[in-house]
């Protein structure tokens, strides 16, 4: 079993695609106002945003998207107008994270684990 497709809700699905798109993504299906889809620009995943009347608040979804340069990454953001809520920083489990909000506050995590994704090491046998 492979995950390689999330999709989340979102009441602009419009200002959703344009924040992706500055992200990074790539719109791949275009059914707006109710439905997009992209792909990442490394590797096989997609992501997709759905129209909804109401998104999950609070500690609701996380998205992780992991990226060999974060700290590039995040500059090339902000000059791009990316507000992020934290700048890159060591985690105590071992990722280099910096976090956003998209349009409709769902938390979005760039970072970088490197082996310690699958192999942290405390990693179960």
């Amino acid at each position: 079993m492979n995950l390689n497709q999330i999709t989340i809700a979102a009441t602009d699905v419009s200002a959703s695609v344009a924040f992706y798109k500055k992200l990074g993504l790539h719109l791949i299906v275009d059914a707006l106002p109710r439905y997009a889809r992209f792909e990442c620009p490394d590797g096989s995943s997609t992501f997709s945003i759905h129209l909804a009347d109401d998104v999950p608040k609070g500690n609701g979804i996380t998205v992780y998207f992991e990226d060999d340069n974060i700290d590039t990454t995040v500059k090339e953001l902000q000059q791009k107008g990316i507000i992020f809520h934290t700048l890159p920083e060591e985690q105590s489990w071992l990722w280099r994270e910096a976090s956003l909000f998209d349009p409709d506050g769902h938390k979005i995590i760039i970072y970088f684990a490197g082996e310690n994704r699958l192999n942290p090491p405390w990693r179960v046998d």
